[in-house]
């Protein structure tokens, strides 16, 4: 009887990192797929807005933006749909401290960030603003510092999304206005079918990978008895702002400063006020393992970029490099809290 009771414990333990294993590779497989799913969709849209003849900065402030933040919008939506809603928060709150900390970090220790005084005056304070909405919204009116179990309703999700509709009015009248004198890019020799399929396939591998990687996140957190929330902090919203990641460091190693600083902050904007707003107007969401510690890091994080955005309106490599400590002590102290 003795050697069978030892042989069970032994296969258990197996079983376990099997499972384990396998989610990690699920969760591998679902990240490739909604990045590459993001790239094809972005790349599909722009081209045919090039042939509909929409001019390049339209394009930059609307079909970029929310092509990098499409795996955010899609892991949110089927983690809402799927009862896992504070990885739905979770994934929006983490990845915006990874864009505005270690993205912006990043980005500017590889080149010096130049940035606009109208991003500076307008844009910014937008993106900060939209982080303390949140912050309210999901403090029900600072009844309590404890935000386990409150809910972020279908009326929260409505003013959410009013919030989105202003910030794309701004965008395009900003848009219209410094293109005034030359009406449109001129169209490219674009294959609408190839873009068009492009289009379609790249969603279907957001839907796909989005609901792999969210089921197989999921399972990791309830294996290691993990919130869901922190997983959606770290391993969803580090995935998700890939492309971000990839967009701002390129573009800052080429020069192109504005699209980097531009891009963060866009997808920080369309993340709280797009995505939150249009999942909890789908389906309202209750808060679980979501602390008013990461919400004041998301303020703060934007609240950095602003204020060295001040300092000859230029991000330096130290101040880059101040981000990123700041994003890996965060790290540091989600995981000592686990």
């Amino acid at each position: 009887m003795q050697p069978q009771t030892s042989k069970r414990a032994t296969r258990l333990p197996l079983s376990i990192y099997n499972r384990m294993l396998l989610n990690i590779v699920l969760i591998i497989v679902g990240a490739a797929l909604v990045l590459w799913g993001a790239d094809r969709l972005t790349e599909g849209a722009s081209a045919l807005a090039r042939k509909m003849n929409i001019s390049e900065i339209v394009i930059g402030l609307t079909i970029v933006a929310a092509g990098t933040s499409a795996p955010e919008l899609f892991v949110s939506l089927v983690s809402a749909l799927k009862g896992t809603p504070d990885m739905a928060v979770g994934n929006v709150v983490g990845s915006n401290i990874f864009n505005t900390l270690l993205i912006v970090g990043c980005s500017a220790m590889v080149a010096p960030m130049v940035i606009s005084r109208s991003t500076v005056r307008k844009d910014i304070p937008f993106a900060v603003m939209a982080s303390v909405a949140l912050l309210v919204i999901c403090m029900d009116g600072w009844q309590a510092v404890d935000i386990s179990g409150n809910i972020i309703t279908r009326l929260d999700g409505l003013i959410l999304l009013a919030g989105f509709a202003l910030f794309m009015a701004y965008t395009f009248q900003v848009a219209l206005k410094k293109d005034g004198a030359d009406e449109a890019a001129a169209a490219e020799s674009v294959n609408v079918w190839m873009s068009l399929l492009w289009v379609v396939v790249g969603l279907g591998c957001l839907i796909f990978g989005s609901n792999l990687f969210v089921d197989a996140a999921t399972s990791v957190a309830r294996e290691l008895n993990i919130s869901e929330g922190v997983i959606g902090l770290t391993i969803v919203a580090g995935g998700t702002s890939l492309p971000e990641l990839a967009t701002s460091v390129v573009a800052a190693r080429k020069g192109q400063s504005a699209m980097a600083i531009g891009n963060v902050i866009g997808s920080n904007v369309f993340n709280i006020l797009l995505i939150l707003g249009l999942t909890a107007t789908i389906t309202p969401m209750e808060l679980q393992g979501i602390t008013v510690v990461d919400l004041l890091v998301m303020v703060v994080s934007m609240l950095l970029v602003w204020g060295f955005s001040y300092t000859k309106y230029t991000v330096a490599r130290w101040e880059g490099a101040v981000l990123s400590l700041a994003f890996f002590a965060y790290l540091g102290w989600l995981l000592a809290n686990l």
